[in-house]
């Protein structure tokens, strides 16, 4: 498996430091509010990324952690009367609500920041200690001309980095780059008791030390998007080694911006689109889809199209997981299905084939785009074969379903909501119901009742087929 390092800038050979375990960070919202769609591509990015780690047999501790205590979220409290953790809490709540439509799974951890003040705290006073972190009026900075590797991950000059850098203007700062670890206390703010004085945590200091805290020094990977490499990114290794005199993070993965006429998605341009109203006009899945079906590392720009493709490219999954399940059901009822390893067969081997391009895909710089291409190939080679034969062999049509289920549904999470398939398992029992009324009425030359059951449905948005092996339904 080779994967795109930000740090080196390369792909490099990816192997964990422990066997058979993955140490992975990935940053979390600042919750403040609803997340948007740029909010949700690292999500979905990243969950794919420890469901394909999972599928290749490691064991994945997975951490995010939530922002808050920070400006956005005191700001968002002021406006609404409300304690800044309180607000949080909420946001947290709602986050949960989009994530789980999405189908991304819980991480091991999610650590808060409020949560770890002591640590953070511990960490700050270590760097004191060490000289790279001085004291000024109550506030506490990192000191970046003490770590001359400052700048390697983003590969920007001291120049840059200062136009760059979000940095206010402070003249007790001995460099405008200097950044805050602990800041002291402003009347109306949450503030915790500290060495220098109350206050709290800057927002660069929390995700360092949470992710020194669960996965220990050389941890394996680290993600988020493309916009945290500076300075957010390249600050949480300068605190992190000038503290710990060890690596960071060995690899380090960034997702492309999502864009809106080729400008970045963000709440501070309010050119953003909430995720639970993109829901309201797309399924959450298709959402999914859609974010999975560009290289993680290139940008997409967001208009409904893409989102429309999508949803036709889901219903073709959809059909096919249909197709199998009927299937596999017609096989179960007559006792000609059994666990017995696959035979030769063109279906299997295609489906063996198949899976091979998809897990090359994966491994090369974990492109799914590519990966999805190998799973339309292979929802081809299924219908093409349901449709083709009376006669079906148990044993390939086993073994090209588990494929099938493993890279979309395991891999990819496109396929598996519990809500989703409770509802399809209802709407497939009431069509069994309604496709034997209207087989009873054709046997009895009853075509206008025949008829008007397929009028009907076609007008509900379900397309029925008469074929050699009986009735089949479809979603238009």
């Amino acid at each position: 498996m080779y994967l795109y390092n930000t740090l080196t800038g390369r792909k490099e050979e990816f192997t964990p430091v422990e066997p058979g375990r993955v140490r992975m960070y990935v940053c979390g919202p600042t919750t403040y509010n609803y997340i948007h769609l740029g909010n949700a591509r690292p999500m979905v990015v990243f969950d794919t990324l420890r469901r394909y780690l999972e599928y290749r047999n490691y064991d994945v501790l997975y951490v995010q952690n939530f922002t808050d205590i920070d400006d956005k979220v005191i700001n968002r409290a002021r406006e609404e009367h409300q304690a800044p953790l309180v607000i949080a809490e909420r946001y947290i709540e709602e986050f949960f609500k989009d994530a789980d439509a999405l189908n991304v799974k819980r991480a091991t951890l999610y650590p808060r920041v409020s949560q770890h003040i002591d640590a953070i705290i511990a960490a700050i006073a270590t760097l004191v200690e060490r000289g790279f972190a001085y004291v000024a009026d109550g506030d506490v900075y990192f000191e970046v001309e003490k770590f001359p590797a400052y700048g390697r991950l983003s590969k920007r000059t001291p120049g840059e980095m200062r136009a760059g850098a979000r940095v206010e203007v402070n003249t007790s700062k001995r460099n405008p780059l200097d950044f805050a670890l602990w800041k002291a206390a402003c009347p109306g703010e949450p503030s915790w008791e500290s060495p220098w004085g109350p206050g709290r945590p800057g927002w660069h200091i929390e995700c360092s030390t949470m992710a020194l805290k669960y996965l220990g020094p050389g941890f394996d990977i680290h993600g988020g998007g493309a916009d945290l490499i500076f300075p957010h990114h390249e600050n949480e290794i300068a605190q992190a080694e000038a503290q710990t005199g060890c690596p960071f993070a060995r690899f380090w993965l960034h997702n492309g911006f999502i864009t809106v006429n080729q400008e970045k998605m963000s709440k501070s341009k309010g050119n953003f689109f909430l995720v639970r109203d993109i829901l309201k006009r797309f399924r959450p899945l298709a959402v999914r889809l859609y974010l999975l079906a560009t290289h993680y590392r290139s940008p997409i720009d967001f208009d409904d199209s893409g989102l429309l493709a999508a949803e036709r490219g889901l219903e073709r999954l959809e059909n096919t997981r249909r197709l199998l399940g009927e299937a596999r059901c017609q096989l179960t009822g007559t006792g000609a299905e059994s666990p017995v390893p696959a035979r030769t067969s063109a279906l299997a081997g295609r489906a063996e084939e198949l899976r091979q391009e998809f897990i090359s895909a994966m491994d090369d710089d974990f492109n799914t785009a590519r990966a999805l291409a190998a799973l339309y190939d292979l929802a081809r080679e299924i219908n093409s074969y349901l449709n083709g034969t009376t006669t079906i062999d148990p044993a390939a049509l086993r073994t090209a379903a588990i494929t099938f289920e493993q890279l979309g549904g395991e891999v990819l999470g496109l396929f598996g909501q519990a809500r989703q398939q409770v509802d399809d398992e209802l709407l497939s029992g009431l069509m069994d119901l309604i496709l034997q009324v209207r087989q009873e009425a054709r046997q009895r030359r009853d075509w206008a009742t025949a008829d008007t059951i397929r009028d009907r449905l076609k007008e509900l948005g379900i397309v029925l087929e008469d074929t050699p092996r009986g009735p089949r339904w479809k979603r238009s």
